[in-house]
């Protein structure tokens, strides 16, 4: 199953950022304490956390008339790279589909006759996403829209990914106008897209795992795992064997 996660970062201003770099020692780098506001850019932003492959658009705005067309356009060609699904029988893959809405408190009515799915986009609760049109298309398309919990926007990873091309694109940097903002971000991505990195999630669930898995004990020869040690019995028993011979 594809899993993208979606998410829109800024708006970024035409001001003096802030960054690190190396400099001759006593003459940093200085920012100009003048500067006119511009206009904002912002960024469309969707991710493959497997594969770590990023999709970037740099826009002034990011009304439903923008997001909506780049939303299916980039969609539309992440799933053309994909392998068909198996062509299940109609209950099955309704139950295929009403499996992901298990446990939300806010579910989509999902249409009556539905393609087999490919595809599971995790986007925020941004109202543009709700609209009938959009959804009815990611639908008919098999894509499976997850929304995130409100205040719940750590959990979508393309937070992480927009934080690091954004700091490696405006840090130090004294953009002018709009459209340098957008070209730095474009280049970044473009430029993360040559070595992408995967991400991996790392939450509660996941620490609780590395928690249980340190308290269990490794056993050689394969990969099997015991709760507790037996090491301490052979320690017990050695002891008693001792007590044993001194005492006779």
């Amino acid at each position: 199953m594809a899993v993208w996660v979606e998410d829109e970062a800024g708006p970024y201003q035409t001001v003096p950022y802030s960054g690190q770099s190396w400099q001759m020692e006593q003459h940093p780098v200085r920012q100009p304490h003048e500067y006119i506001r511009n206009g904002t850019a912002k960024m469309l932003t969707l991710f493959h956390p497997t594969t770590g492959q990023l999709r970037v658009k740099g826009v002034t705005q990011s009304t439903n008339a923008i997001l909506h067309p780049w939303f299916k356009s980039q969609i539309g060609e992440i799933l053309k790279a994909l392998p068909e699904k198996l062509v299940l029988d109609e209950e099955t893959n309704q139950q295929l589909w009403t499996a992901w809405q298990a446990g939300l408190s806010k579910r989509i009515t999902l249409a009556e006759k539905l393609p087999p799915l490919r595809m599971l986009l995790i986007w925020d609760n941004l109202q543009g996403h709700y609209t009938p049109d959009m959804v009815l298309w990611l639908f008919h398309h098999g894509v499976m829209p997850l929304y995130t919990p409100l205040g719940g926007s750590w959990l979508n990873m393309a937070e992480s990914i927009q934080r690091i091309i954004v700091r490696r694109a405006l840090d130090g940097q004294n953009p002018e106008t709009p459209e340098q903002i957008i070209a730095w971000l474009e280049a970044v991505a473009h430029g993360w897209n040559t070595d992408p990195t995967p991400f991996e999630w790392g939450g509660a669930r996941s620490a609780r795992r590395v928690r249980s898995r340190a308290r269990r004990h490794a056993l050689g020869g394969s990969g099997a795992c015991i709760r507790r040690s037996v090491r301490s019995k052979n320690t017990l028993f050695q002891k008693w064997h001792l007590a044993c011979q001194v005492t006779h």
